[in-house]
């Protein structure tokens, strides 16, 4: 399963944000998205993990609850659409 974790400090250290997801199951993966100019984190994430019974456990207890103080937002990725554009910043 694959889950959408935003609103992360930019502080975030991606080992903090597998470790935190651990609590609740095995983590495949977490991976912070970074800027691609200024390599500073854009404040959110994502966090694989396959058993989709300990993913949707996660999102439960995280969604809402405060890190480096900001108040997560957990939930389940949505798979990117075909073709659809990605958002530019300038």
């Amino acid at each position: 399963m694959n889950i959408f974790v935003g609103n992360l400090s930019y502080r975030m250290q991606e080992n903090e944000l597998e470790a935190t997801f651990a609590l609740h199951g095995d983590v495949q993966s977490a991976k912070i998205v970074l800027d691609r100019e200024s390599g500073r984190s854009r404040g959110f994430g994502f966090v694989e993990m396959p058993n989709a019974v300990e993913g949707k456990a996660a999102i439960s207890a995280l969604n809402g609850q405060e890190m480096g103080g900001r108040s997560l937002v957990v939930n389940e990725a949505k798979p990117r659409q075909p073709g659809a554009p990605r958002r530019r910043e300038h």
